[in-house]
């Protein structure tokens, strides 16, 4: 998919980053055995959500499956928000709406599956992981190359970065 101009619009509006974890920032593989669970989290797009943060974006991931793994990335790189539970994704996302003032024009949400849907079709922004389901690529504005767990975070994190003009200057900062 191409990045339209009309994309980069409501690229530039985003102040919250918002994303589902298993199949968005995992592969969708969970191990289990001996009472412990280990998740592959891409190292790329832990750095990537960082960045946001340090650009001025909140990032927060939410997610109807509860996982130790998953709050214990979320402490190492200090996710703004972690919703976890069996909860509706929507009401999820519109009690962090109104914890930080913003509106869903402003939220830019990456997702790979049914759960996803209706947080999708509200959201400014709506993503979807390479190897997404057909209905959330069909709801996204943009799917990415990379599949969930391989760099898909990361490919929207600088989306958002080079259509808020930001891209380039922390390029230059680190390559200094």
């Amino acid at each position: 998919m191409n990045v339209t101009s009309a994309l980069k619009r409501k690229l530039a509006r985003v102040r919250l980053f918002l994303c589902d974890v298993d199949g968005v920032l995992t592969d969708g593989t969970v191990l289990m055995g001996g009472g412990i669970e280990s998740k592959r989290f891409n190292i790329r797009d832990g750095l990537g959500l960082r960045l946001l943060q340090r650009e001025g974006i909140k990032v927060g991931w939410v997610s109807r499956r509860p996982s130790g793994a998953t709050q214990q990335r979320a402490d190492d790189l200090k996710i703004d928000f972690l919703v976890q539970g069996d909860r509706n994704k929507v009401e999820a996302v519109a009690a962090i709406l109104r914890q930080t003032g913003a509106e869903w024009t402003e939220v830019c949400y990456l997702g790979d599956d049914i759960v996803d849907l209706g947080v999708l079709k509200r959201a400014g922004v709506a993503l979807a992981v390479g190897d997404a389901i057909a209905e959330a690529k069909g709801a996204a504005d943009y799917v990415t190359k990379a599949a969930g767990g391989h760099g898909a975070v990361r490919e929207a994190v600088d989306l958002i970065l080079k259509a808020q003009n930001k891209w380039r200057r922390l390029v230059q900062e680190y390559s200094s």
